[in-house]
């Protein structure tokens, strides 16, 4: 039985426009109607919930509402045969901490098609520390691989590279054998890249070209993009012959300043990530690659964890740029040890 109320953040919004956050008890009834309610035991932050946090209209239109793309945990309630009690499931992406409450809540209620079984080789931790930004990363990851960058073909950069997806981007490509380029603003995270495997380290301006030349000299058979803007502009002019750029953010801006000259003289590929909508067969396929070789080797230096109460300077920092990693949120945590892993099949 669900209990009368849970925790959670709210994000309120009052008559003048102003938006504010509080941690509250609300009634489980106010739940959206769902196939599966899930008891969470970890979430994550991301930079998508933070704008979600402070009211951004291009992310959250209806208030009061709970952020949260992410949530790990066990089924609580089920009214579908694919899931029962005590399953052990995390959710990432789709209108989770958008338009329907999310993750930053004791219990979240979800349609089945968004659920996917813990795999075995993860904790519920461990699948949030990944959360969407690891699920983006490997979708990157798995582009390149299917436009045949493989790591005998020369040097991947990744951009961003300190971030949550640059740093997942990092550690998963580094353990398949591909030589990192990082590209990075912060002199303070030379140190926790080359310990997550990249060869190199460059500060942004290596691959911020503002010259209005068509093409530049080929350096990259691969590419991870999180910021956009004329950094992507710069890669794809960079790009060596057959190469890819697997682009998931814009930080840095939203428009591509380029002609058509990499793609028809070099023939590059540019592949968008769709990290919230992708399809469900491939997710689940991306899921078991994160649990076993693609599993990163170092999940916990990349964690800070928290909890709803720490939560608020981390939102701040975020939408500041001044995280290194990932951002682990504890709601319950005690769950990890009471289900373990049996049930998982």
């Amino acid at each position: 039985m669900l209990p009368e109320n849970l925790t959670c953040l709210l994000v309120e919004k009052d008559a003048a426009g102003g938006v504010s956050r509080r941690i509250t008890q609300c009634a489980t009834r106010e739940l959206p109607p769902g196939d599966v309610v899930i008891r969470v035991a970890y979430s994550s932050l991301n930079y998508k919930d933070a704008m979600s946090a402070t009211g951004h209209p291009g992310v959250t239109k209806m208030f009061p509402h709970v952020p949260g793309v992410d949530a790990a945990g066990t089924v609580a309630q089920s009214g579908v045969y694919e899931f029962v009690e005590g399953d052990l499931v995390l959710v990432t992406g789709f209108d989770l901490g958008a338009t329907r409450w999310g993750g930053f809540a004791e219990l979240v209620s979800v349609p089945q098609e968004w659920v996917v079984p813990l795999p075995l080789g993860l904790t519920l931790r461990e699948s949030m520390i990944l959360g969407t930004g690891g699920f983006t990363a490997a979708l990157c990851v798995h582009a390149l691989e299917t436009h045949d960058v493989q790591p005998d073909r020369g040097e991947v950069v990744v951009t961003g590279a300190s971030g949550g997806v640059g740093s997942m981007a990092v550690a998963i490509l580094s353990k398949l054998g591909y030589h990192v380029a990082a590209v990075t603003g912060k002199p303070s995270a030379h140190e926790y890249l080359k310990q997550l495997g990249a060869k190199q380290i460059l500060p942004r301006e290596a691959v911020d070209d503002h010259s209005d030349k068509p093409l530049l000299p080929g350096r990259w058979v691969g590419a991870v993009d999180t910021v956009g803007g004329n950094i992507l502009t710069t890669l794809l002019r960079s790009t060596r012959l057959g190469g890819c750029v697997a682009a998931c953010g814009l930080t840095a801006g939203s428009t591509l300043a380029l002609t058509v000259y990499p793609f028809i003289l070099r023939g590059i590929t540019l592949a968008g990530i769709d990290a919230a909508w992708g399809k469900i067969p491939l997710r689940h396929q991306i899921w078991q690659q994160l649990a076993g070789p693609w599993k990163p080797d170092h999940l916990e230096i990349m964690a800070h964890e928290t909890d709803l109460a720490g939560l608020e300077p981390r939102i701040h920092e975020i939408l500041a740029g001044r995280i290194t990693g990932r951002v682990l949120l504890a709601i319950d945590p005690s769950q990890e040890q009471v289900s373990g892993a049996d049930n998982r099949g």
